[in-house]
């Protein structure tokens, strides 16, 4: 039995761990599945740790790609998501229709999750980014439940430790009680493609094109939808 080692981002985790286990039973061969922020495992990729398949954020993998680090012709985007509001299931939904309505909401909640930037999440680093952008960074880091992933976020909005929290919709449909309000409105609409790729000194080459090919089978295309990422594949 082969053993295949896998580090992927957390917006892809609800398909990398659905196919995958079928992927196992349908192959005979175990996955060494790895999840984590993309900035947490690009670092650990950059300080020496190999996974047969890496799975971050398109941007990432294109810069590791100028540094040659992939086989060639292995690159394959998967899935892509977009970042969302969430609250807990039965609370009133506040309006996030406009992107003043959704600063309204944010200012007015008395917390608000979102994954913490150090931790190297693609979604933490584009809300701080946003607050910077809203002119309303200081009055809501003041109130912030961070979570070092994005299903953090989402516990923390369904066990109601923050009346609203964003992170990627495909992270919050995960987490059983916190409701997705809906996409960020207007010019504030952030989606992030993550893509896999199989890294030159892979050990199970071979297995990890199998896997792949299984991860971007057509036939998936709806589940991935229904998992709240938009298939990126053909």
């Amino acid at each position: 039995m082969t053993t295949i080692k896998v580090m992927s981002a957390g917006a892809v985790q609800a398909m990398v761990e659905a196919l995958g286990h079928e992927f196992e039973r349908a192959s005979g061969n175990r996955l060494d599945l790895n999840f984590g922020t993309a900035g947490a495992l690009r670092e650990r990729f950059l300080a020496g740790e190999t996974p047969d398949l890496l799975i971050i954020s398109a941007a990432i993998v294109a810069a590791l790609d100028q540094e040659g680090r992939f086989l060639p012709g292995t690159i394959c985007d998967l899935g892509r998501t977009v970042t969302g509001a969430a609250i807990r299931e039965g609370a009133p939904a506040p309006d996030i229709s406009t992107p003043e309505a959704f600063k309204q909401a944010l200012l007015t909640a008395k917390s608000v999750a979102y994954t913490d930037p150090k931790a190297g999440g693609s979604s933490g680093n584009f809300f701080a980014r946003l607050l910077q952008q809203l002119g309303i960074a200081e009055e809501i880091n003041k109130k912030a439940v961070l979570g070092k992933r994005g299903y953090e976020v989402a516990q923390a909005v369904a066990e109601g430790r923050a009346e609203i929290g964003t992170t990627f919709i495909s992270e919050i449909l995960t987490v059983k009680g916190a409701r997705v309000l809906g996409p960020l409105p207007g010019a504030l609409h952030n989606s992030n493609t993550y893509t896999a790729a199989i890294p030159k000194a892979a050990a199970q080459p071979d297995g990890a094109k199998a896997l792949l090919r299984a991860l971007t089978d057509p036939a998936s295309r709806a589940r991935w939808t229904a998992a709240g990422l938009q298939p990126a594949f053909p």
